[in-house]
């Protein structure tokens, strides 16, 4: 098998060294991540500016790509350029893994998330993904090895069965903080679909000018659905939860047919 590893943390956070070293004995790994922490960026491209790129070691088992730009911009530039001039120009990965990422994607922050933008990417492109997140508690005490462990079975689990190219899985570890954390419960479950609750302190800057820093967990939410993704984190659970990048609503397209299709004149 061959993998395609990106994150949103930026190619030298804890996270994807991890998860690279996890994912060893799975398949040939090509790692093309963000040069820069690229966070809460969603699904946004680069149009009017390059893309540089350059080759880095990471430790003394990983070497990458970083690319200055954002995690869907990794993710096109390494399926359009990078692997065909690493691999020969018909090649492209068999799977993307797309973190582990430093915080949960849960919830309605899958919208926002840089992690799940990259893997949706891939999906668009006919590459089945895989977004791998882990829910932090005290950054002291994570420990990001046995967390990448618990990830890489969670995706030998998903390969177990027939993924589809244009396929997006969006896998959540819990609180990992002991080397011997034991495997958690696993749950495949709904997105929570309610608003985030986080709210914004206002403070002064030195000039006189009020700004607005963000302030909560990113786990907080109007409501929390039982059965949802947030519910079994917030638990302790590991989340498995398939995911669609077509916004039609399908339930609603009979009504608007019927209210708005007519022929032209």
């Amino acid at each position: 098998m061959r993998i395609l590893l990106t994150n949103d943390d930026g190619i030298h956070a804890p996270g994807i060294a991890a998860m690279h070293e996890a994912l060893e004995g799975l398949g040939e790994i090509m790692t093309v991540a963000p040069l820069t922490v690229q966070s809460a960026t969603g699904h946004g491209i680069t149009f009017y500016e390059p893309l540089m790129s350059e080759e880095v070691v990471v430790n003394d088992r990983m070497t990458g790509f970083a690319v200055d730009g954002r995690p869907a911009d990794c993710v096109k530039v390494a399926l359009r350029a990078l692997w065909q001039k690493h691999h020969g120009p018909d090649s492209r990965p068999d799977l993307v893994v797309s973190g582990m990422n430093s915080g949960a994607n849960v919830g309605i922050n899958v919208i926002y998330s840089g992690t799940v933008a990259a893997a949706v990417e891939a999906a668009f492109l006919g590459v089945p993904a895989i977004a791998v997140s882990l829910h932090i508690g005290n950054p002291a005490k994570t420990r990001y090895a046995r967390a990448a462990e618990i990830g890489r079975t969670l995706i030998d689990r998903v390969l177990e069965h027939p993924i589809d190219p244009h396929s997006v899985i969006n896998i959540n570890v819990p609180r990992t903080e002991a080397d011997d954390r034991p495997m958690p419960a696993v749950r495949v479950v709904d997105m929570n679909k309610a608003a985030g609750s986080s709210r914004y302190d206002c403070r002064q800057s030195p000039d006189g000018r009020d700004y607005y820093w963000a302030c909560g967990s990113g786990l907080d939410f109007d409501q929390i659905a039982s059965g949802s993704d947030v519910e079994a984190l917030l638990a302790g659970d590991a989340t498995i939860t398939p995911l669609d990048y077509d916004l039609t609503d399908h339930a609603r397209m009979t009504t608007w047919r019927e209210r708005l299709d007519s022929p032209a004149s």
